[in-house]
Order: structure tokens, then C-alpha cells, then sequence
């Protein structure tokens, strides 16, 4: 399984400073209350407290990656942009368990194994190959027990490959052999589900 010691982690010195009213909320995300609804809902799905090490993969502007921090001892953000991790780490800057790393899954993926995987919004610009070989990945860095929690919009833009339900449904078919479906739902704009590592 191939994973990646090349990409460095970011911090703070490496990021190119923010203007105010870009570090926070530049498309103005935050201001969507579908959005607040969603990460809150997410957040109230996770079956545990707390965790151990948390991945997420598709960080954006760290809108949820702030919130999840708060359930989990040590969380590493993923994402393919610098710009889009450069702001979720200023939002992040005083959280040192928080870390940030750019990286194009599926191609390379982080070392360690993880009792939570958050998967948000990113799969959806995978083509299927590559999300079969994401799948891999995840499951194979997922530990016995742990979770992994999917939150995708069910709409459709030029630059995404796969639609919410596509990504969602794949991940339902590896049940019951690798994962265990705990919980789904679905809103209409958007799709969670959660499974547990067998």
C-alpha cells in the first residue's frame, strides 16, 4: 500500500500570510446555515466522545476541521490545495494537535492508522478507479473499531466526477465485509453516513 513521507506538514511559517476577510470565510460558507446544520449534524453522528487520531480528508477552509478538532486528541487534515489548506490552518493556528498536510489521495496516502477517517466532499471529484483505490487506503489505515464518517453534497458541478450518492452507495457495498453501516441520512442538498472497521 503506498503512502507518502514526501509531503511535508504545514505550518505556520510556510503559509503565505491571509488577509482578514479571507482567512475566515472567503465564499462565505460559513454564513450558509445548511452549512452549519450539516457539520452539526456530522458532529452529532460520530458514535464516540472522543478519539484517539482522526484523518480527514477534504479539509477546504477548515470550517469543520475547527469543530472536529474538539472531539479528538490528534487530527491531520488532508488536501490537494495549498491555498484552501493555508486557510484552514489560520484558523487552526492555536490548536497544536491539529496538523495539515497536502496530498494527492489517492496517489500517496498518510502513514499512520486512524480510529476516526473523515471523508468530506473530496471523493466526489475522484474518478472510480481512484476511489476503489482510496477505499483500499482508507480501510487499510482504519483501525478495528474505528470510524469512518462520509459527508457529501448530493448536487452535481462540472469539476465533480462521482455524485454524493455514487460515493456513498460505493462505500455501502463494501458492508458487510469490511464495514458495518451504523447510521444514515440524508437531507436532500447533502449525505452522511457512518460505518465502523470489522
Amino acid at each position: 500500500m503506498k503512502t507518502s513521507r514526501s509531503a511535508p506538514f504545514l505550518v505556520p511559517p510556510a503559509i503565505p500570510p491571509l488577509q482578514a476577510h479571507e482567512a475566515d470565510d472567503p465564499w462565505r460558507f460559513d454564513a450558509l446555515g445548511s452549512v452549519r446544520s450539516r457539520d452539526a449534524i456530522t458532529l452529532e453522528a460520530l458514535p464516540r466522545p472522543r478519539y484517539r487520531s482522526a484523518l480527514e480528508l477534504g479539509s477546504a477552509l477548515g470550517g469543520l476541521t475547527v469543530k472536529l478538532q474538539e472531539r479528538c486528541d490528534a487530527l491531520l487534515s488532508v488536501g490537494v490545495a495549498l491555498r484552501d489548506q493555508s486557510r484552514a490552518l489560520h484558523r487552526c493556528r492555536h490548536l497544536p494537535h491539529v496538523r495539515f498536510q497536502v496530498m494527492a489521495v489517492p496517489d500517496a496516502f498518510p502513514e499512520p492508522t486512524f480510529d476516526l477517517t473523515v471523508v468530506s466532499e473530496r471523493a466526489c471529484h475522484w474518478s472510480l478507479p481512484e476511489l476503489e483505490r482510496a477505499q483500499q487506503h482508507i480501510l487499510g489505515h482504519l483501525e478495528t473499531g474505528g470510524h469512518l464518517l462520509l459527508v457529501h453534497w448530493t448536487g452535481q458541478t462540472r469539476d465533480m466526477r462521482l455524485s454524493g450518492n455514487d460515493v456513498h452507495d460505493s462505500f455501502r457495498r463494501l458492508s458487510p465485509k469490511g464495514l458495518r453501516h451504523l447510521r444514515g441520512e440524508m437531507d436532500g442538498t447533502w449525505r452522511l453516513d457512518v460505518f465502523e472497521r470489522l
